[in-house]
């Protein structure tokens, strides 16, 4: 398994034009249930998560025809998934798009109260320490 390497910076200006970003933007946050309505429900799961040597083309021509691929990606940046296809995006694309993400949109304080410490942190409360 090879380390994904970090985008170069002409990698995450195209992506800050990206449309596909540039539409996860504007519809963040404005649909809850968008999983719902995703065109993925009718489709097997394992096509949005091929073998790092098969290629993403059906997954992500599944995506370009969804309602609710500015919504899926916003997803997919905020929690910063970085396996399969989200919001028509592979995950080389996203890579790019989370750095221009990251830039643009403001942690939402609100959704950080309510969610409680980060996963990580609250996993490790569990684990006895040895001291």
């Amino acid at each position: 398994m090879t380390r994904a390497r970090m985008p170069r910076p002409h990698e995450v200006a195209a992506a800050r034009r990206d449309p596909r970003l540039l539409r996860a933007l504007s519809e963040r946050r404005s649909d809850e249930a968008w999983r719902t309505r995703g065109t993925c429900q009718s489709v097997d799961p394992e096509t949005f998560f091929p073998a790092p040597n098969e290629p993403a083309d059906a997954a992500v021509s599944l995506c370009r025809s969804c309602d609710v691929q500015g919504s899926c990606l916003a997803w997919a940046l905020d929690v910063g998934d970085c396996h399969g296809v989200w919001g028509g995006t592979t995950p080389r694309e996203r890579r790019a798009m989370l750095v221009a993400w990251r830039t643009e949109v403001d942690p939402d304080p609100d959704a950080a109260d309510e969610a409680g410490p980060p996963v990580r942190d609250r996993l490790l409360t569990l684990v006895p320490s040895n001291r």
